[in-house]
């Protein structure tokens, strides 16, 4: 009996292992591998004598870190979001509603928390035209209300340009790299020059189109995908300016 469950324990696992591989995903292969390990440190012949057998749980639902289409906001407690990034997310949020409500309901505005940080995300139907990386006119007066928020806080800032998967190729503008950096640097300008946030607690960064949020396949997508990120990325810079 022994020697029968010993066999069917690894065919099992054998089978497992085939179906991991033909799903093509590195990471349910890599949680597979752990499972099957654990599955057999319980069984009795391997843990020195133990009678009881242990049934190891396998999740082979996709890690949303491993692809790009559809991206869905990852799902973070209170206090989880604020512990990993030192911000009471739930005080920003009313903060913000107070700041930029009319902007937050008429989808100008959004916001979101992700593993990486609290993200407000400044749509391009608000803040600029088609290709281009001019601030729009009353664009900058609603990013000094969002700064006049965050600066009560000392949070270290990360302003992030995206864009759609269209091909860019105008007389300023070569890629949706180029784009999507100079529409960041716009705003990281207006925030330090004209919104008074400390330079040294901002940095900035351009993926064009490598980081969307919605399918480029629609309309819809494609504008969700244009857009400047604010990210409050985890923990906050010390302040190294002099007396």
């Amino acid at each position: 009996m022994v020697s029968y469950a010993d066999f069917i324990t690894v065919l099992f696992a054998f089978f497992v292992v085939l179906f991991a591989t033909l799903n093509q995903d590195n990471l349910a292969i890599s949680k597979v591998s752990r499972a099957i390990h654990n599955g057999f440190q319980n069984l009795g012949p391997f843990s020195g004598g133990e009678s009881d057998m242990g049934a190891a749980r396998l999740n082979l639902e996709r890690d949303a870190s491993t692809y790009s289409l559809p991206v869905q906001p990852a799902k973070i407690n209170k206090s989880d979001a604020t512990e990993a990034t030192g911000v009471d997310i739930a005080e920003l949020r009313r903060q913000l509603e107070l700041a930029i409500g009319k902007e937050l309901r008429d989808g100008e505005v959004t916001i979101r928390v992700t593993p990486e940080g609290f993200v407000i995300s400044l749509r391009e139907l608000g803040f600029f035209s088609s290709g281009q990386a001019t601030l729009r006119p009353g664009a900058a007066e609603k990013i000094e209300r969002i700064a006049k928020v965050l600066s009560q806080h000392g949070f270290n800032l990360r302003v992030e340009g995206h864009s759609d998967n269209q091909p860019i190729h105008t007389a300023e503008f070569r890629s949706n790299w180029e784009l999507s950096t100079a529409r960041a640097m716009a705003v990281l300008l207006m925030l330090v020059n004209h919104s008074g946030l400390d330079p040294s607690h901002i940095s900035l960064a351009g993926y064009g189109e490598e980081r969307p949020i919605a399918d480029n396949s629609t309309a819809e997508g494609r504008k969700q995908n244009r857009r400047v990120d604010l990210v409050v990325v985890a923990g906050v810079l010390p302040d190294r300016r002099g007396p």
